[in-house]
């Protein structure tokens, strides 16, 4: 009896160990959906080894084209498709909503209202808002400074200018999400947003400043999120090749540009083998406890 013991005992130790290390379920975006005032002015991309290619806008589809990661992103989810086509509705928004680590996740493309203000249609240089304080990070994040602007008679308010009457604030409000994952153990969750690996033909550089620069250009197109009670901007200007690029035109996508959130860290689940064993154990106890 006294081995017995020290046999259930050390099966305990263990069950509950198991429990403490069984690592939380979380990983990639579950139950996508696509939403918003314009829900159906999206693209889906399915890939193979060199591009992608717009496939039928299914739910099937859009939870495939999800299925990347930062090694390997795969296909996208292009969001506010329309927006580089005459006509488009800058005060409409597509969303992705879906669940990652129990909690509500949605993605938006950006409209007017966010990039200029509520209600505001246009801008001006030097007015507090986020086309203003995007484009000037655009501007030095790629090293293209005031000094380098003046040789070449230009200023960064002449820039501001033309990007925003050739549509450039559009063009850049149409979020390629390709993958959306959590990290288990931080809650980190990770968004890739496809895009140009070399953004110079997107920005509108006059073509003497552009062609001053052999490196790679990068800014990503921007979304919007909203989780866990909170709405912010998301962007970045620094991406990796994706070892992919559109199938028509031979070199969107050819960019993974990550943004992050901070996460809530999902609760630890334990493995139902883990709850059997230790039922099992349960039950030695009370078979014991019976035959005393």
């Amino acid at each position: 009896m006294t081995f017995q013991k020290l046999v259930i005992g050390a099966s305990m130790a263990i069950g509950v160990s198991a429990i403490a290390t069984v690592p939380a379920q979380a990983g990639t975006l579950t139950g996508a959906s696509i939403g918003g005032t314009a829900a159906s002015d999206y693209l889906v991309y399915d890939s193979n080894a060199t591009n992608t290619f717009t496939v039928a806008n299914t739910s099937a589809n859009v939870q495939k084209a999800l299925s990347g990661n930062a090694a390997s992103p795969t296909g996208n989810i292009e969001l506010a498709a329309s927006s580089e086509k005459a006509g488009f509705n800058f005060t409409k928004n597509t969303t992705l909503t879906g669940t990652i680590g129990g909690k509500t996740l949605t993605l938006s493309s950006l409209t007017s209202d966010d990039w200029f203000g509520n209600g505001k249609t246009t801008t001006t240089y030097g007015v507090s808002n986020l086309a203003n304080t995007w484009f000037s990070q655009v501007l030095s994040q790629n090293g293209i400074t005031s000094t380098l602007l003046a040789k070449f008679g230009y200023t960064q308010q002449a820039l501001f200018t033309g990007f925003l009457a050739s549509g450039g604030f559009q063009r850049f409000s149409d979020p390629n999400i390709s993958y959306v994952n959590q990290d288990d153990a931080s809650g980190l969750i990770s968004i890739g947003l496809a895009g140009h690996y070399d953004a110079k033909p997107l920005l509108g550089l006059p073509s003497n400043l552009s062609n001053l620069f052999t490196s790679p250009l990068q800014a990503s197109e921007l979304v919007k999120y909203t989780y866990d009670g909170k709405t912010d901007y998301l962007y970045s200007f620094k991406a990796t090749k994706s070892g992919l690029v559109e199938k028509t035109d031979g070199i969107s996508h050819s960019g993974n540009y990550e943004v992050t959130i901070k996460g809530v860290a999902p609760k630890a689940v334990p493995e139902p083998s883990v709850i059997l064993g230790l039922l099992g154990v349960a039950g030695v106890f009370a078979t014991q406890r019976k035959f005393n």
